[in-house]
């Protein structure tokens, strides 16, 4: 199945119940040091009692946050292996692992891309005591990389690579050649990536006797260099102070509009919504416009009224000046209980476009943000890492923990069908260019009916502003009737669950 009705696409994520408690509830508790707790002072009666979290949620959040940057503040490393036959797909760029410059690319590409992942001690959600989005947020954080990477393209140099790549430790992938008539199949041969920290030297195989790309760097780009200041900027838009536009306080603000509090599991649907209105509240990215699909409908009409500004002012602006950017986002569910392998390789060739900006999904109860692939397996950025705070207000804050330099991947089976897919077209023109070349990726679908579809003219009001799974009035449809009626038959398992 390829579509869904409105309602049926407000994918629900695992609310946490507040407990009623009617008998007499124990004094509250607060937080001193990282477990410890104390018995405070008798609070001010004044207080508006309805304001306040329920203490019996004060509690909760406490013990969940501290078992949760316990469970997600260690990890263990292990290398991914690559094999040097097929491509590596990143969003449009391709990558063939047989020679060191290609494994340098690569590496400089994955390592460019920016990290968000649990954070422990910020500061304080509003009405809440979490201190820390462990356990609860990941579906929040591969929002925020979505969104990220479609400011990368909108505002940083085409191709733009981090100049500092180098800072980071080795990038912890292998490189092998499947069933090679030298080696056993599936054995490791050295890697090309740099090896700094590297006790011993590496043995360069027969016949390729160019140094290794930590002796010979890459020459940087006096473009990338320059735009390192924006760069900069664009991730203090994602801190975790409350003032940040596009960090979890204000999404977890927004996300209350649609009956979510912090604590929360949020689904794709949900977040694609809440990265809109984050956009559209703030004034650091005014070029800038979010279109959420309607019922895997994209209403081209509805998108161009969004970013053509001439439609709107008198006298028209300049054609170059009238068109605002856009990311489009596109709520979809790739099957029902599982993923249906009919749509992988069309998913392959939507990952292979420049425009696609990734995907946010995950596997069952593990939101990820996947980037690209290679043969059946996903290329991701996994926000399931909980690092201390960064105080981006601080000049030259450090960026390392904001850069991953561990590629993983998993199998496409593992995918949950729910999922939301961006794109980013810079004006007018990249925005057919987009039509003309998602359409196509589409169109290689196994199934009847595609992913997602363009529409010419305008769409429906469905209601889905609210983003609630509250909405109890009727549903407006584009599908046929046997489609929706099998398609609501499945409606309880589109749940998408996140620990």
């Amino acid at each position: 199945m390829n579509s869904v009705s409105p309602s049926a696409a407000q994918y629900v994520g695992v609310v946490m119940q507040d407990e009623q408690v009617a008998s007499r509830r124990p004094p509250s508790l607060e937080r001193q040091g990282s477990f410890g707790f104390r018995v405070p002072q008798a609070s001010d009666a004044s207080r508006d009692a309805a304001r306040e979290p329920d203490e019996m949620d004060k509690v909760k959040a406490k013990l969940m946050s501290a078992w949760n940057n316990v469970k997600y503040g260690w990890t263990i490393k292990t290398k991914t292996s690559f094999n040097k036959i097929s491509p590596v797909t990143i969003l449009g760029h391709s990558y063939l692992l047989n020679n060191e410059d290609e494994v340098e690319r690569f590496r400089r590409d994955f390592v460019s891309r920016i990290w968000l992942t649990y954070r422990r001690e910020f500061p304080p959600l509003e009405g809440s005591t979490w201190t820390t989005d462990c356990g609860w947020g990941c579906m929040l954080r591969s929002g925020q990389m979505l969104l990220a990477q479609g400011l990368v393209v909108h505002l940083m140099p085409r191709d733009w690579t981090w100049p500092d790549a180098q800072q980071l430790t080795d990038v912890d992938f292998e490189v092998f050649r499947p069933r090679s008539p030298v080696r056993a199949g599936g054995v490791p041969i050295p890697s090309f990536g740099s090896l700094r920290g590297s006790s011993s030297p590496e043995k360069i195989p027969a016949g390729n006797q160019a140094p290794r790309c930590c002796q010979r760097k890459r020459p940087e780009s006096a473009r990338d260099r320059q735009a390192e200041p924006i760069h900069s900027k664009l991730i203090t838009w994602f801190g975790d102070q409350p003032p940040a536009p596009f960090g979890v306080h204000q999404l977890v603000e927004i996300g209350k509009s649609s009956g979510k509090k912090a604590g929360d599991w949020y689904g794709p649907s949900i977040v694609a919504h809440i990265l809109r209105k984050a956009v559209a509240k703030t004034s650091v990215a005014q070029s800038l416009v979010v279109y959420v699909a309607q019922d895997c409908t994209v209403y081209k009409e509805d998108v161009v009224h969004l970013c053509d500004l001439s439609l709107s002012q008198s006298p028209a602006e300049p054609s170059d000046q009238a068109w605002k950017s856009v990311i489009i986002l596109v709520p979809v569910r790739l099957g029902g209980e599982a993923l249906n392998p009919s749509y992988i390789e069309c998913v392959k060739n939507i990952l292979k476009l420049d425009c696609c900006i990734g995907i946010i999904g995950g596997k069952p109860k593990h939101s990820l943000y996947f980037i690209g692939f290679q043969d059946e397996q996903l290329l991701y950025l996994d926000p399931h890492f909980c690092q201390p705070v960064v105080d981006v207000a601080q000049a030259d804050f450090s960026l390392e923990s904001f850069h991953c330099s561990s590629p993983k991947k998993m199998p496409f089976s593992r995918m949950d069908p729910s999922c939301t897919i961006g794109f980013y077209a810079k004006n007018k023109k990249d925005f057919e260019s987009l039509c003309a070349a998602v359409g196509m990726a589409l169109s290689t679908s196994k199934e009847k009916y595609p992913i997602f579809t363009f529409v010419e003219g305008p769409g429906q009001d469905y209601g889905l502003e609210s983003d609630s799974s509250n909405h109890s009035g009727p549903s407006a449809h584009i599908l046929p009737p046997d489609i929706l009626s099998r398609s609501n038959n499945r409606r309880s398992s589109e749940e998408f669950v996140f620990l």
